[in-house]
C-alpha cells in the first residue's frame, strides 16, 4: 500500500538536493533523488556538473559504496530518468539494472529526447512507477530548465531596484548605491542562477558594470551587451548582439542559456516588457525618496495611457533584505499583461 506521506517527505527532501546544486548543473537540469531501500535504508545523490553523473546515478552509486541492496527499493527523483545516451549512461537503465521496485517521480521531462521514454523503460521492466507527488513544487523549481525545452528561449527574468518613489537614478546619472549590501548580495545570487546577463550598451557606457559573481557561490554568467560596449569596458569579455529581441532570445537558447538575467538599463527593460517577453519581475525597493519628478524612472518610453491599459501581474514572494525589499512578480491568470512573445495590443 503506498504511503503518501512518506512519500511526500522524500520527495521533498530530493527537492532539497537538487536545489543545493541549482548554479552549477546547467545546461542540464538540477535534479535530486532519494532512494530508500527495502530494509529503511536511505541513500541520496543529485545531478552533477555537465558530464559528471545525474543525480540517480549518484544515488545509487553511494547505496553501493555501502554494499546496500538494492533490490526492491523505492527511488524518488524530481524529474523523469533520462533515456538516452549522452555525456552519461541512461538514469532508467542504472534503476532498472539496480532492481529497484518502485519509481516515484515528480514530472516528466519535456525534452523530446525522454518525454515519457524513461517511465516507459522503468515500466516494461515491471517497475511500478508513480507521478505527480509534488508536482507543482518541482514545476516551479524547474521552470527555466522547462521554458528552455518547451520554447528553445531562456526564461527571462527582469531585475529592477528603484526607491519607493519610482526612481532608479538621479538627474545627473548617478545611481550607485539605490539598494543596501543584503539585496546587492541577492542579485549576486541571481547571476549565480543565470546562465546568461544581459544588458544595454548605453548601461556599459554609464556605469561600467563587471556583471559577475562575488558574493554569491557560482559561477560568472556569460556577459551579454545589446549594442557595442567600449573595448575597455568592465564588461569584456562579452557577447555583443544587435537587433529584434526574438531572435537574440533564440540565439541565446541555441548557446543554451537556460536562465537570461536582464539588469538593464531601462530602455531595454521597456523593451523585454512591452513585448511581453518577461517570465519574471525581481523588484528590490529601497527606502529612499528622490521626492521629485525628474529622477529616471523604471521603464524609458510611453507606458499605458489610461488605467484600463495597465499591465498587471501577481506577486509570488516578498522577501526582506536589510532595509531594502525583494518583491517577485509574474505575469499570469490573475494579472492582464501581455503574454509571453506576445505584441502589446
Amino acid at each position: 500500500m503506498v504511503d503518501e506521506d512518506r512519500d511526500t517527505r522524500h520527495m521533498q527532501r530530493a527537492v532539497e538536493l537538487a536545489a543545493g546544486v541549482r548554479t552549477t548543473t546547467a545546461p542540464n537540469p538540477w535534479v535530486g533523488c532519494v532512494i530508500v531501500t527495502a530494509d529503511g535504508r536511505t541513500f541520496e545523490g543529485a545531478t552533477q556538473p555537465p558530464g559528471g553523473p545525474h543525480a540517480e546515478a549518484v544515488a545509487i552509486a553511494d547505496a553501493r559504496n555501502e554494499q546496500a541492496d538494492l533490490r526492491g527499493a523505492t527511488a524518488y527523483t524530481t524529474l523523469e530518468p533520462c533515456s538516452h545516451l549522452g555525456r552519461t549512461a541512461p538514469c532508467a537503465d542504472a534503476l532498472v539494472e539496480a532492481q529497484i521496485g518502485r519509481a516515484v517521480v515528480a514530472i516528466q521531462d519535456p525534452d523530446w529526447k525522454v518525454a515519457g521514454q524513461g517511465i516507459a523503460r522503468l515500466r516494461k521492466a515491471g517497475i511500478e512507477v508513480s507521478t505527480g507527488v509534488e508536482a507543482a513544487t518541482v514545476t516551479r523549481q524547474l521552470l527555466p530548465y522547462i521554458t528552455h525545452r518547451t520554447t528553445g528561449r531562456p526564461y527571462v527574468v527582469l531585475k529592477l531596484a528603484a526607491t519607493l518613489d519610482g526612481g532608479t537614478a538621479a538627474p545627473d546619472g548617478t545611481s550607485r548605491w539605490i539598494t543596501g549590501p543584503e539585496a546587492r548580495k541577492d542579485v549576486h545570487h541571481l547571476r549565480a542562477e543565470s546562465d546568461a546577463v544581459l544588458v544595454g550598451a548605453g548601461t556599459v557606457r554609464a556605469d561600467d558594470p563587471e556583471l559577475t559573481v562575488r558574493d554569491a557561490p557560482g559561477k560568472d554568467p556569460i556577459r551579454v551587451v545589446l549594442g557595442h560596449a567600449p573595448a575597455d569596458a568592465k564588461v569584456h569579455p562579452a557577447l555583443e548582439l544587435q537587433g529584434d529581441l526574438g531572435p537574440v532570445l533564440d540565439d541565446l537558447g541555441d548557446r543554451g542559456v537556460l536562465q537570461l538575467l536582464v539588469e538593464g538599463g531601462a530602455t531595454v527593460a521597456a523593451s523585454f516588457h512591452h513585448r511581453g517577453l518577461v517570465d519574471r519581475y525581481v523588484l528590490y525597493l529601497a527606502p529612499a525618496l528622490f521626492g521629485g519628478r525628474d529622477a529616471v524612472g523604471l521603464f524609458n518610453g510611453r507606458g499605458a495611457a489610461t488605467m484600463a491599459d495597465v499591465w498587471r501581474g501577481h506577486i509570488t514572494a516578498v522577501t526582506k533584505l536589510g532595509d531594502d525589499i525583494r518583491i517577485d512578480v509574474e505575469p499570469g491568470p490573475s494579472g492582464t499583461g501581455q503574454g509571453r512573445g506576445e505584441e502589446p495590443n
